[in-house]
């Protein structure tokens, strides 16, 4: 038998007097030194090649959850917001991403809002979509509260093709408070008139 004896040292002040402090969010056992403060992993991970950063994206778009890819590339979700946010900043504007609307068919939109939190269960967050029911494009989303002033964001941002569009939505008052009411169809959950983007806000909380 062959036994390994293997001692870590501060980084700060290269004392070996140190004390566990559990593990970090890519389970790396951490440590702590009293004397100078300093707060570490005892082994750090080497950086993600830019061939596994490209995968984890990849991976992620096909609607793997953040939770899912931590625990199997142990990479922590503040990393992958990260890079997703990078991978933003590249991106061309909504509007010249979708497709292009026939002028002879008037589009038809379903909107949807889904409250979510951020970091804590009792910081709510409205999350609202506007979806293309041809296409299943979400045209524009909105984050805030659910009043009106949220749908406002949400409508303002809906490209100009999408201004006369038929929209299908439930009967929450700030609809109607903002959607020009010929242009409204409020309606039930029973009718199906907005299965497609319910189903995308329900996939979206269980991720």
């Amino acid at each position: 038998m062959i036994i390994e004896i293997k001692v870590y040292s501060c980084r700060k002040c290269q004392s070996e007097e140190l004390v566990k402090n559990g593990t970090n969010a890519s389970g790396s056992s951490q440590y702590h030194r009293k004397a100078c403060g300093a707060y570490g992993v005892l082994e750090r991970t080497e950086r993600a090649t830019e061939e596994k950063k490209e995968l984890i994206i990849n991976v992620y778009q096909e609607r793997s959850s953040m939770r899912g890819i931590e625990q199997t590339f142990w990479v922590s979700c503040r990393t992958l917001s990260a890079w997703l946010k990078e991978q933003a900043n590249d991106f061309p504007p909504l509007e010249e991403t979708l497709q292009p609307v026939e002028c002879k068919n008037i589009p038809a939109l379903e909107v949807d809002e889904l409250r979510s939190f951020v970091f804590r269960s009792k910081d709510k967050v409205w999350v609202w979509i506007a979806m293309n029911r041809e296409t299943r494009e979400i045209v524009a989303s909105a984050c805030g509260d659910r009043t009106g002033n949220t749908c406002r964001i949400l409508w303002d941002r809906a490209p100009s093709a999408y201004k006369e569009a038929i929209v299908f939505s439930d009967y929450w008052s700030a609809y109607q408070a903002v959607i020009p009411s010929e242009q409204q169809r409020p309606v039930g959950k029973e009718t199906g008139e907005t299965a497609h983007s319910s189903k995308n806000n329900c996939t979206a909380n269980r991720r």
